[in-house]
């Protein structure tokens, strides 16, 4: 439950509580607390206990884990041999890997795309000065920035 505090943040907790109740009053907060978190355990495992009696022996490998949807996704997919076959076909394609090349083909950053008939690879001509440079990536400090208007804001 709280795997993800550090030492830090336990000791602010700490100094806090410490600040907020006092000294004195402290000991007596935390038993309280406890003692409130114990009782909310008991009472949803007399819930659950409860539920599993009702729904009688049909049930009794119940568990409430499975009512969350990850879980019961992830228990079917691991009984049923013909979607854990489809799980590791699909789990042999790359798709980021054809996305990155399809990326650095468009950007102009990957392997130049070889000439007919095997010959070396097949060079671009370089644009003639009229036309943009689409492949180019612009410069960071060359943006061009729309005229401010002191009316519109």
């Amino acid at each position: 439950m709280f795997s993800d505090i550090g030492v830090l943040e336990l000791v602010a907790l700490v100094v806090l509580a410490v600040l907020v109740f006092g000294p004195d009053k402290l000991p007596k907060v935390i038993q309280d607390v406890s003692r409130t978190i114990r009782k909310i355990r008991q009472f949803s495992d007399s819930a659950k206990q409860d539920i599993r009696d009702e729904l009688g022996p049909d049930f009794k490998d119940f568990e409430f884990e499975d009512l969350n949807p990850k879980t019961f996704l992830r228990k079917q997919l691991d009984q049923n041999d013909e979607l854990r076959e489809l799980k590791e076909l699909g789990d042999s394609f790359d798709f980021r890997k054809d996305l990155n090349d399809v990326a650095d083909s468009v950007n102009g950053t990957g392997p130049e795309p070889a000439a007919v008939a095997g010959t070396s690879a097949a060079k671009t001509a370089p644009p003639s000065p009229g036309t943009p440079d689409l492949l180019k990536k612009p410069e960071p400090g060359r943006e061009e920035r729309p005229p401010y208007d002191a009316d519109a804001t």
